[in-house]
């Protein structure tokens, strides 16, 4: 069947969905879904999976909602963005240049390609982390051809990171091939995606089946929003906090865990949907042909192949890191004789993080009193940062017969599997992103060479290894999250501009009380991004890079009145 024959039947099982409502309707958005699979494939990455594993190590399960709540602001915008763009027909970089603001359309397409620039290294990172611990430990560990001693040879790095750009090269080039690389990219993403969830979800469910399993009543307790994180540590830490007897040092460590837990739920939010997402999104829909018609299936497909595929998998992992991690000492940390040993492997990162206190108090920042208490350096061997290998190896028990045996399958092969197609979902689409961003530039269709070219933009991931040197590699998700919040505020308040734009929608724009909701749900998603980027902005910019910011809404406010006062002449 040709594309528009096709097309034309795909709308005949809308309209006839929706004529006889109910489980008819549900059954025609399930049959076509497919852009929401994408946008869940482009979520469950790295960055999610560095997310989860960080807020259920600082939090527990208390910060279970942020990811969950980020995704359904993250809905909203993405259903507004194909809202606009099935009803007009255009594409959004063009259509915010003409009818909203260039600095605005320019804004976006850049960001959306610095996004990916700066996503991709972890996902790189990450997907070396598990084969390094968890899939091949024998070759990049011990006495393996590619070991140096406790962690890989520089050439174990750079032999995967490049065979990984390979391999998602080949699928990415797929989707420039016509309708059936089209198709067949799509269905490799769904595989993913549900093999993925599957994977996180059983271990969740072995976790809930041994020992003291999971506490139920704690995981939906910790679905209801607390932003007292954002200035208070988890109360978790009261009793490791109320040890240390220096009032200084004791602000010191609360301060250091509220920082980092602020960067999580920063990188979390942002890694729920980024800003690359809402560029990948518009020219996904306008690749299939879609157009008003489809409008209901849009949101049904993003409310439930992006949505439901997230929160398990995100919630999971959250989870699991929550129990084996949170509040406690890493595995193989011994307390004795008035001193911490911490195991080899996260020494480094322990040394760090007393490194930081000692430097804090040469500062002047905090009024200590001599070197680091027992309490303290408990503290900071709590507050290590994990990686995969520690959570893999922690489910290690968990699905071990009685014998003791066959643990290690389940916990690292399952698990490593799982992560890997988290990470290679997401490179493919960061480079699928990539190759739109440069054919919108040009003006051209994505496909061909140039649209080629373009996806390797982004393949600037696979040189991780000369930029992080971090033990924790996981932690690189969290940095880049970080960075992504800064950036998402001018997705969103574009997005709102063009929902109210009469110029742009015409007719289609919408009217009455359905008005009132968009505008109502938009402006809360808008209002916490914007919050979120300030935060990160001032974080890691201070006054500098709020004034910086503060120069670019006057560029946008400038260059808004010029095209005011030329439209007031003509």
């Amino acid at each position: 069947m040709s594309e528009d024959l096709q097309l034309e039947a795909d709308r005949q099982v809308i309209l006839d969905g929706q004529a006889k409502g109910g489980l008819a309707k549900f059954l025609a958005y399930t049959k076509l879904s497919g852009p929401g699979w994408m946008q869940s494939a482009m979520t469950l990455g790295g960055g999610s999976m560095g997310s989860s594993l960080y807020l259920g190590i600082l939090a527990g399960v208390s910060m279970i909602w942020v990811q969950p709540f980020a995704m359904i602001l993250g809905v909203i915008m993405l259903s507004a963005i194909g809202y606009v763009t099935l009803s007009t027909g255009e594409r959004p970089f063009r259509a915010i240049n003409s009818h909203i603001n260039p600095v605005l359309g320019w804004s976006w397409l850049l960001a959306s390609l610095m996004a990916n620039l700066v996503w991709s290294m972890p996902q790189y990172s990450l997907c070396f982390a598990v084969c390094e611990q968890n899939l091949f430990p024998g070759i990049f560990l011990g006495d393996g051809i590619l070991s140096a001693g406790t962690e890989s040879t520089e050439a174990g790095k750079w032999l995967v990171s490049i065979a990984i750009l390979v391999l998602c090269t080949l699928v990415t080039w797929s989707y420039g091939s016509g309708s059936v690389g089209v198709k067949i990219y799509e269905t490799v993403l769904k595989s993913v995606v549900a093999g993925i969830v599957l994977c996180f979800f059983g271990v969740v469910i072995r976790m809930s089946m041994v020992g003291d399993g999971v506490d139920w009543g704690a995981v939906f307790s910790g679905f209801i929003p607390k932003f007292n994180h954002l200035f208070h540590p988890s109360s978790t830490f009261d009793s490791l906090l109320n040890a240390i007897s220096d009032p200084a040092a004791r602000a010191y460590w609360s301060d250091s865990i509220v920082s980092q837990q602020r960067d999580v739920m920063l990188s979390a939010g942002a890694a729920a949907v980024g800003i690359n997402m809402t560029f990948l999104l518009p020219y996904t829909l306008l690749g299939r042909g879609w157009d008003k018609d489809f409008r209901g299936l849009t949101i049904f497909d993003l409310s439930t192949g992006m949505f439901i595929p997230f929160v398990l998998v995100t919630g999971c992992v959250v989870i699991a890191a929550a129990t084996q991690f949170h509040a406690k000492l890493p595995a193989g940390c011994i307390v004795s004789n008035g001193e911490v040993q911490v195991p080899p492997r996260l020494q480094k990162d322990y040394q760090t993080i007393l490194g930081e206190r000692e430097a804090a108090g040469k500062a002047g920042q905090y009024d200590f009193s001599g070197e680091p208490s027992l309490a303290e350096t408990e503290l900071a061997a709590v507050l290590v940062k994990r990686d995969t290998y520690d959570l893999a190896n922690s489910l290690q028990q968990l699905f071990a017969n009685d014998k003791g045996e066959g643990g290690r399958f389940f916990s690292n092969i399952v698990f490593g599997i799982g992560v890997v197609g988290m990470t290679l979902s997401s490179i493919s689409l960061m480079m699928l992103i990539s190759g739109f961003v440069v054919c919108e530039v040009f003006n051209i269709p994505p496909r061909g060479w140039i649209f080629r070219l373009g996806c390797l933009l982004s393949a600037n991931g696979a040189f991780w290894p000369l930029i992080w040197q971090g033990n924790a590699k996981a932690w690189l998700t969290v940095v880049a999250g970080v960075f992504g919040a800064m950036l998402l505020p001018i997705a969103y308040v574009t997005f709102y501009l063009m929902m109210n734009q009469e110029t742009l929608l015409g007719k289609e724009r919408p009217t009455g009380v359905r008005r009132v909701v968009w505008n109502v749900l938009m402006s809360i998603a808008a209002l916490a991004a914007t919050g979120a980027g300030l935060s990160a902005i001032m974080k890691k910019g201070g006054y500098t890079g709020l004034g910086f910011a503060a120069a670019y809404i006057g560029l946008v406010l400038v260059v808004q009145l010029m095209r005011s006062s030329r439209k007031a002449v003509a």
